[in-house]
C-alpha cells in the first residue's frame, strides 16, 4: 500500500494478511481502508475469515476492504474446472454476514484471475474485490470498483473509485489584487483565455491560478 500524503493515512495494524489504515481527507469525514490477501492455502482459510472479524470488532467507522480475498461468495465467481467448495463459500458469506459486510459489484471483465487460458483446463475466478460497510456504502453511494484487465498476470488489478454523495462543491476564497488591473496585459490574458476556451473550464481555472 502506497500514499503520497502521510498526514492523510494513519497505520493501525498490519500482518503478512493485511494493512489496516484510517484514511483523513481534507472535507471528508475519516473512513477505515484494509488491504486483505486471503490465505491461498485452503485449511488455513479460516484464519483470514477470523481475522476480518477481529478487525470488525474494533471498528466504529466507515469501512472498505479490498484485496485478494483467495475465495469466491458464490458459483458465479468461477469459470472452467470443478466446483467450488460450498463450505469455503458458506464460510466466507458467514463472515460478511456477521461483520454486515456488503460485496461492492465488479464492473467490466466478471473475473480477477486465472489459469490455463487456452486450454482444456482453462480456469477463471473472481478472488479479488472489495467488500464494505453499510455505513461507507451510504457515504460512497456512487462509489465504483472497476477491473482493468491487465494481462501481464493471472491476476487483474482492481480499482476502487470512492465518491461521496451528495457532495457540496467546497467553498475557497477568492484572492483578487487591484493592482492587477493595473496592469495592461492582465485583461488582454483573461479575454483571449475566455474567448479560446469557452468550453474548457479546467484551463480557464488554470490561467486564473496564473494571475
Amino acid at each position: 500500500m502506497f500514499w503520497r500524503n502521510k498526514e492523510e493515512v494513519a497505520l493501525q495494524t498490519y500482518s503478512s494478511n493485511h494493512i489496516d489504515v484510517i484514511v483523513h481527507i481534507q472535507g471528508w469525514d475519516p473512513f477505515r481502508l484494509t488491504g486483505i490477501y486471503g490465505e491461498p492455502n485452503r485449511t488455513k482459510r479460516r484464519d483470514t475469515w477470523n481475522l476480518i472479524r477481529h478487525l470488525h470488532a474494533q471498528n466504529q467507522i466507515p469501512w472498505v476492504l479490498i484485496g485478494d480475498m483467495n475465495n469466491v461468495l458464490g458459483q458465479a465467481d468461477k469459470r472452467g474446472g470443478p466446483l467450488y467448495p460450498s463450505w469455503l463459500i458458506n464460510g466466507f458469506q458467514e463472515v460478511l454476514e456477521d461483520c454486515d459486510l456488503h460485496d461492492m459489484d465488479l464492473q467490466g471483465y466478471p473475473y480477477t484471475w486465472e489459469r490455463g487460458h487456452g486450454t482444456d483446463k482453462w480456469v477463471e475466478i473472481r478472488l479479488d474485490r472489495a467488500i464494505a460497510s453499510r455505513t461507507w456504502l451510504e457515504v460512497y453511494k456512487d462509489a465504483k470498483l472497476v477491473n482493468l484487465n491487465v494481462t501481464t498476470s493471472d491476476h487483474s488489478p482492481i480499482l476502487l473509485e470512492p465518491v461521496i454523495a451528495n457532495l457540496a462543491p467546497r467553498t475557497r476564497k477568492l484572492k483578487f489584487e487591484n493592482a492587477w488591473l493595473r496592469e495592461p496585459v492582465c485583461k488582454l490574458i483573461v479575454e483571449d483565455s475566455w474567448r479560446k476556451n469557452q468550453n474548457e473550464m479546467l484551463q480557464q481555472i488554470r490561467v486564473g491560478r496564473l494571475l
